[in-house]
């Protein structure tokens, strides 16, 4: 569905100055499910070893020859003593990527019990993670570490673009074209000549610069449980930690109504769909949108206002809000 006759117009920290956002159809990102490992059925067999060199690593050893990342149980080998990752062993057709040979369900045990003995660095090493795991923890670990790239958080279309934030930032200016503004408080308004044409759609219209941080703005048009609605939310360009010391407010009115929302703004590590599907953020219901818009109902014109904050945790671990003070 095409949207060229929306117009969403922002003003900042009091400014007058409108600034015009593209809108974009929705799509949903479909994140890779990590590989899940399962044991295969073991034969214990009479393996001829490989003559290894010297200088050969055990972590060298671990190396999967196929994908080149370190391999974790089941660690499968051919007849001939080549091993393969698991997940590469679908991917070959069951045949040894060294000699051709039929891999089987053999089990290269001895290599497995050398890894549980080793110790080894985060893969996000590069990226300032500083810690060691054992061969066992370090999966667990690299998919909740707080060095693990980030994912593109624009909501308009796919992107499979990661990064640090001082990355994804200049992405979402060059590449999506996203406005950027500092200041801890905007003016929203939203403009739609035929809302009821709008069913599904996505904006992400604004990127703030606060506090030494960043928070992306996104409103969308979506279906709940069968009724219209619109969704207005502030997404924390940093990890979930970070994330809960600030915390936002969103309102909306008109004729005299008003509705406002306050809440602590969801980690980027949280999808923007997902953000959505929980509900977390200002919604605002179809009919009553148009009721605040007036006239005669035909035409979207929805204000949205807010203030981002931050809180500082007291000793009894209680927060106090800090007052409009924007570095």
């Amino acid at each position: 569905m095409e949207f060229d006759n929306i117009e969403c117009v922002s003003t900042f920290d009091g400014l007058d100055d409108e600034i015009p956002h593209h809108i974009h159809n929705h799509h949903h990102q479909n994140n890779p499910p990590n590989p899940q490992f399962s044991s295969s059925k073991t034969h214990n067999v009479n393996v001829v070893p490989l003559a290894i060199n010297p200088t050969t690593s055990v972590h060298e050893l671990l190396e999967c020859p196929v994908c080149t990342n370190s391999m974790y149980p089941p660690i499968h080998q051919c007849h001939n003593g080549h091993t393969i990752c698991s997940t590469c062993k679908a991917r070959v057709h069951n045949r040894c990527p060294t000699c051709r040979q039929e891999l089987g369900d053999i089990r290269c045990l001895a290599l497995e019990k050398v890894a549980e003995s080793l110790e080894f660095p985060c893969k996000y090493f590069s990226l300032g993670c500083p810690g060691i795991f054992q061969y066992y923890n370090k999966l667990k670990h690299e998919s909740v570490c707080n060095f693990r790239p980030y994912c593109c958080p624009y909501a308009g279309s796919e992107c499979s673009v990661v990064g640090d934030i001082p990355y994804l930032v200049s992405h979402l200016r060059d590449d999506h074209k996203v406005d950027m503004h500092s200041g801890y408080t905007f003016n929203h308004r939203y403009v739609k000549s035929n809302p009821r044409e709008v069913e599904n759609a996505t904006w992400m219209l604004t990127v703030f610069n606060c506090y030494g941080q960043y928070f992306c703005l996104h409103f969308e048009a979506f279906q709940l449980s069968m009724a219209p609605v619109y969704m207005a939310f502030l997404r924390f360009m940093g990890d979930e930690n970070d994330a809960r010391n600030y915390r936002y407010s969103l309102e909306v009115g008109g004729n005299g109504r008003k509705l406002i929302w306050e809440g602590t703004p969801r980690s980027i590590r949280d999808g923007h769909r997902k953000v959505r599907d929980s509900h977390d953020g200002l919604i605002i219901q179809r009919n009553m949108a148009l009721f605040f818009s007036g006239g005669d109902k035909k035409e979207l014109k929805l204000r949205v206002t807010g203030r981002i904050w931050k809180e500082q945790p007291n000793s009894d671990g209680s927060n106090v809000c800090i007052p409009n003070l924007c570095s």
